[in-house]
Order: structure tokens, then sequence, then C-alpha cells
């Protein structure tokens, strides 16, 4: 029987200042990007700890940016995670280049160090680890066997995200962001690259804006309103609006608060679930502060009272969405057939691929929601002999 209770998987935290931090540009009738991007992306460097950050249509376009000004191309390799989003692994294809996989450590679903130094080659351009779920890769490790490789973060998760003290997306030569209404800053769509590299910033600034010399603001604010662009490059319309550039300013001045009340849910859900032996919660590395974009546990299936996919379908009747953690790459079906990769060369990748579950966590939730996902969870012990 369903129930009429409904807990979405995640929903945005947004509310009457990000309606009203729109007036602006829809006054001003600045709207693609301009006053209100750059304001953004100043107080997104200023907040992760980099010099630069760069606004972008999203965190896809965001990777594709930095590969794109780093020259990859046809003929390299980018060592990606086999268990992560699969936009990780497209922008790779983007360029022409192969992505190449390292299999993951099950219990923080991020790249195994371990595996990564035999894969590398002599066409390995770049190492591409994603901060999986608001958890940091183990940076430190991965230089460590991969040294003058530029590691480049896939942050899309992990907004406010640290490691060893330093700021998701200062760790590697870029960072990219997610704004996706599931992650904790949402602008709708769109993304940001943060990096300290001022060459490589002025490189990724020009290609987001089709290869132009000069920006939009430049030109329509400059005393010389005849010179148009030249192009030296060929460029991307990768540009956030002030639209969104307004939203992401009021987003990220929410940013610890919302951090520090999903890390009070997360502290509830690891004291409550704990001891259920076949569910195996989230992991968080000492020296590492988990943003929690989602909360996503391990099912022992050898051990639970149903499969994982059953128990999904429990939870869905009672009202509680749930997600797969996310894809294991190589077993979806353009990379199958594209490279002709079995499910089993990534065993760790393959079992996170059919075992993990997301369990709601987001700002919008109640003090009774998450009381009513803990009963949901422990009660399924009630399913072993249905």
């Amino acid at each position: 029987m369903s129930s009429t209770r409904s807990i979405p998987i995640s929903l945005p935290s947004t509310g009457e200042e990000e309606w009203k931090a729109v007036r602006d540009p829809i006054l001003t009738g600045w709207l693609t990007q301009g006053p209100k991007v750059a304001e953004f992306e100043k107080a997104f460097a200023r907040r992760h700890g980099v010099e630069y950050a760069l606004a972008t249509t999203s965190c896809t376009t965001a990777m594709h940016l930095i590969l794109a000004a780093l020259g990859v191309g046809p003929g390299d390799e980018v060592i990606v995670p086999a268990f992560t989003w699969v936009a990780t692994a497209n922008v790779v294809l983007y360029c022409g280049a192969t992505p190449v996989f390292v299999d993951v450590d099950w219990k923080t679903f991020n790249i195994d160090p371990e595996l990564i130094a035999a894969k590398i080659t002599d066409r390995t351009k770049a190492i591409m680890p994603v901060h999986l779920f608001g958890l940091s890769a183990d940076m430190d490790a991965i230089s460590s066997v991969a040294p003058g490789i530029p590691l480049i973060e896939d942050a899309a998760c992990a907004v406010g995200s640290t490691y060893k003290g330093r700021p998701a997306g200062s760790l590697g030569i870029a960072g990219a962001f997610s704004f996706h209404p599931r992650k904790i800053v949402t602008t709708g769509e769109g993304g940001m690259i943060t990096t300290h590299d001022a060459v490589l910033a002025e490189k990724m600034n020009t290609l987001r804006n089709h290869g132009a010399t000069i920006s939009e603001e430049q030109r329509h604010h400059g005393p010389q309103p005849y010179i148009l662009p030249d192009f030296n490059l060929v460029g991307f319309n990768y540009r956030m609006t002030d639209l969104q550039g307004a939203v992401g300013l009021v987003q990220l001045s929410k940013l610890d608060a919302l951090i520090d009340e999903r890390r009070k849910w997360a502290d509830y859900y690891h004291r409550e679930l704990s001891e259920i032996d076949w569910l195996h919660t989230p992991v968080v590395p000492p020296n590492t502060h988990h943003g929690w974009q989602s909360y996503v546990c391990y099912v022992d299936e050898r051990k639970s009272p149903i499969s994982r996919n059953e128990i999904m379908k429990v939870l869905q009747a009672k009202g509680i969405s749930t997600r797969p953690g996310t894809h294991a790459v190589h077993m979806l079906g353009v990379y199958r057939e594209k490279f002709g990769i079995d499910p089993d060369d990534y065993p760790m990748a393959r079992n996170c691929d059919r075992y993990t579950i997301a369990i709601p966590l987001h700002n919008r939730m109640t003090a009774e929601d998450y009381a009513y996902v803990v009963e949901a969870i422990k009660n399924l012990s009630e399913h072993r002999d249905a």
C-alpha cells in the first residue's frame, strides 16, 4: 500500500531571497554574463581558497573547458574513476581523447590511488579524481603515485568540502563544480571552475566566450563601440547568465549553514543506522570535511532481508525516495560497445553500481522526516521472509 507521505531524495533550499535576487538583472536588462556573475565568481574563489573562479553553464562544460585549455586531444588519455556520473568520462570523449578507467574503494566510493600507477602511460595527459557525494578523494595519495601529471578535480558534489584543511577545488590544477538542483548550492543549471593558474584561467575565460579576445561586458561598456573581438581560438558558448549569478550569490551566502545542518542529520543517520549489520553507512576518513551532497550507503545483500532493488521499492511505497549512488560508467552501453569493457573488469565499481543506495538528506526535511526514514529502514527486517 502506498503512503501519503512523500520525502524526495533532494530538494533545493531556495526561497524569497533567491526570488528577490533576480530582480536587479531583470530590471537592468543585463541578463547574460555580467556583473552578477563576476561578483559570484569572486565570492566563490574567496570561499574555496583559489585565485580564480570562472562560472559556466554546467559542471560538464566546466570540465570540458579545463581539458580543452590543457590541450587534451586525440591520442591522449585521461584517467577517471569507473564509478561516477557519466559526464566525467564523456568530457574526455568530447576532446577526442580516451578515458582510462580505474576502480574505486567501495568504502569511500572514490578512486583507489593504489590502482592508478598501473594505468599511467606516456599518453596520460591528466587524472580526474571525483569527490563523490561530497567526500574528497585522497589527493595526496594520488599525487604521490602520479608526480607531474595534472590533477583535475571533478568537484561536482563537493562545494564547501575540505581535504586536510584545504578546500575542494584548490587541490589540483583546476576544479569543476556543479550547481544542479541536487547540489547544495544551485543556480538551476550551472557550474564553476576554480584554479590558481593565471595562464590557464585566462585561456579558459577566452574559450568559454567563443574564443573572443574581449568580453561582451568590455565591448558594451567600452569607449569604442565599433570594435568587434578577434577570434584566435575555436571556443564555446559556456557562459553563465547574470540571473543565475544573482541566485548563486544568495545560495553561496547560505553554504556553511546548509552544510552544518546536513552534517547534523548525517550524524543522526550514522547513530541510528550503524547497528544494522547489512547496511554500511558512509565512511568519513580523518582530516576530511564531508560536504554531504548525498548520503549514500552500501547494502550487503549476503545479510540483507531483501535485495537493494527491493529495498528501494519498499521505501518508495512508503513515500521515501531513494536512488542508486551513481553509475559504473564502464557498464553503460556506449562505453561497453566503444571500448569492449566487461562489467567484471572493475569489480568494486560494478558492486557499487548494484548495491549502493542514496537516502534522503537535504535542507527541507524535518526531524519527523528523518525519523520516518530511519524507522522504515529498521523495519525492513519484516520483509525477510515475505
